[in-house]
């Protein structure tokens, strides 16, 4: 399993984009580490990515050129691997593919040198719990399973030293990684598609056509012996532009009705009934059968930031649900935790940066389910604060837990469910959260 070396040795590799999520410092450590001559850049400052610097200053086989990238970095090189997010109408990658540079990420790149059954899991909404329920499940059963893909702080290539051939890759996709898959023509053996809703407008342009162009790569590349499980919510689409007829693989569509009632879930909501489902019926493909299902599903706990259940002081329930950042992920936050519109429980902090999508049914929602609302500041706040009359704006998050539990009464639930992106106030989503679950520990 160490041909992954010789395919980085010696080789002149730019990585695109290195980020403060670990991941990207991750991959340019584990190129380098395996012998390849490595130029990291960025259009951040090296002040910005102090802490991803400082990982990699050790390397005397890594170069940085970060505040800007430099033409000549993408010609004349083995392999480019790009990050998420870096624009479809890049000159950058225009330059690397006019020179026949071959143009990666991570993700496929491990998926190609692991020589892996892998499991890929993409969606607007519910891709990361399906993940790490179809990771619980393998675990529970006696499966190794490496999870990778879009998980913070993991870098997917430096998971290459820990395949063995008994290893099942299960990788959390977003449409950008699935950007990868396309390039390479491949896709998971088994594939899971949860929802399609509007998100990342401002990347894709308003034009959610590209948007689900991405995420169907996680089927292209399909043959007959591979699976794809669609949610019943992604259906539609399918059709509606046209995808069909491309479909390959054996298919099921599932929604939360598949899921047997005697499966009794830890956490709540009928969206994760619908994750559940469908991590069900990725693992059945795997071989697994449903005692083994039920059993695991039932001891699973949700994943940080994802409608989790933080501690519950004086009889308040706190909740993360810091990686909402669609109206669609909070609705279904406020749903799995009302009592009904007759008995209002919930105090909710929301709000943040603009990603340019419509607010209605949340605006709608709120007053029928919250007993009170505070936002967090940022773009995204400024066009929707009208709309909740006499409510807060805070421009940091600790005064807004306080205040809100300084609300709160023995029974309410106070549930942190942003719906818009963290950009401004915070440097990434995951520093948003991590402050959010700093400032509950302050509370008595």
């Amino acid at each position: 399993m160490e041909q992954y070396r010789s395919y980085f040795k010696g080789k002149r590799v730019v990585l695109m984009g290195l980020g403060l999520l670990g991941r990207g410092a991750g991959d340019a450590r584990f190129v380098a580490e395996c012998g390849a001559e490595v130029v990291v850049t960025d259009l951040k400052s090296e002040e910005q990515l102090q802490t991803s610097v400082e990982a990699l200053r050790r390397f005397p086989n890594i170069t940085f050129h970060l505040g800007g990238h430099q033409l000549e970095d993408f010609n004349n090189k083995d392999l480019i691997i790009k990050a998420a997010g870096v624009p479809q109408d890049s000159v950058y990658i225009a330059e690397a593919k006019k020179n026949h540079v071959p143009v990666r990420m991570s993700a496929d790149l491990f998926a190609e040198l692991s020589g892996l059954p892998v499991v890929g899991v993409t969606g607007t909404r519910g891709k990361s719990t399906t993940a790490y329920m179809i990771e619980h499940i393998l675990k529970q059963a006696g499966k190794k399973v490496l999870l990778g893909g879009n998980v913070r702080g993991v870098s997917t290539l430096s998971l290459l030293p820990e395949v063995s051939p008994e290893t099942i890759a299960v990788l959390e996709l977003d449409s950008w990684q699935l950007q990868g898959f396309g390039e390479a023509k491949t896709s998971p053996h088994v594939a899971v598609f949860t929802t399609f809703y509007p998100d990342h407008l401002n990347y894709y342009k308003n034009n959610l056509r590209e948007y689900f162009a991405d995420k169907a790569q996680i089927f292209l590349n399909q043959n007959e012996d591979d699976t794809l499980v669609l949610g019943e919510q992604v259906v539609p689409f399918i059709k509606q532009y046209s995808y069909h007829n491309k479909i390959k693989a054996h298919t099921a569509v599932v929604g939360a009705q598949a899921l047997p009632k005697n499966i009794k879930l830890e956490i709540p909501g009928e969206h994760n009934r619908y994750n559940a489902a469908l991590a069900a019926e990725a693992v059945r493909a795997l071989g697994l059968d449903d005692e083994v299902i039920k059993a695991a599903l039932e001891t699973f706990e949700a994943v940080p930031g994802r409608l989790q259940l933080v501690k519950e002081i004086r009889g308040v329930k706190i909740y993360n649900d810091n990686n909402s950042t669609t109206p669609e992920a909070t609705l279904a936050a406020l749903s799995a935790l009302s009592a009904g519109e007759s008995d209002k429980k919930i105090i909710l902090i929301f709000g943040g940066s603009e990603k340019n999508l419509d607010m209605q049914a949340l605006l709608d929602g709120i007053p029928k389910v919250c007993k009170k609302t505070l936002l967090l500041g940022g773009a995204g706040t400024e066009r929707i604060k009208n709309n909740l009359p006499d409510v807060k704006v805070y421009d940091s998050i600790a005064p807004a837990v306080a205040d809100a539990f300084d609300a709160s009464e023995p029974g309410d639930v106070l549930l942190f469910s942003p719906a818009f992106a963290s950009f401004g106030m915070f440097k990434n989503e995951y520093e948003r959260g991590d402050q959010f679950m700093a400032a509950v520990e302050q509370l008595k």
